[in-house]
């Protein structure tokens, strides 16, 4: 028998929760919440420019499960998980902030002229 199975056989856990992996977590803006129960959320970031060395601001999108009921505009975190379908990897953890409602009203009414 080897010490792996020695281990396990005398009830020894095989990896502390330490040891595992973090999940990646990111904050973002989300920018579409037209499907059900999925989110695409923008999340910022600033990189230098290779040769001008020029902040530049750059920004990605990530499809999130959502079963919190996040609607555009609001701040949510997004954390790593296991695939759930062909471009969803992420879920959405927490709601930071909500989106300000005279933003969404205005944004929902066009303005007759």
């Amino acid at each position: 028998m080897s010490e792996i199975e020695q281990g396990q056989a005398q009830g020894v856990p095989a990896a502390p929760l330490s040891d595992r992996r973090r999940r990646g977590e990111k904050l973002g803006v989300v920018v579409s919440a037209k499907m059900q129960k999925t989110v695409v959320v923008a999340v910022g970031r600033v990189t230098h420019h290779p040769l001008y060395q020029k902040a530049i601001r750059r920004t990605s999108t990530f499809m999130a499960h959502d079963e919190l009921g996040a609607k555009a505009g609001d701040t949510v975190r997004i954390v790593e998980s296991r695939p759930l379908s062909r471009h969803k990897r992420w879920r959405v953890r927490e709601i930071v902030k909500r989106a300000s409602l005279v933003a969404a009203e205005s944004a929902a009414q066009p303005q007759a002229e």
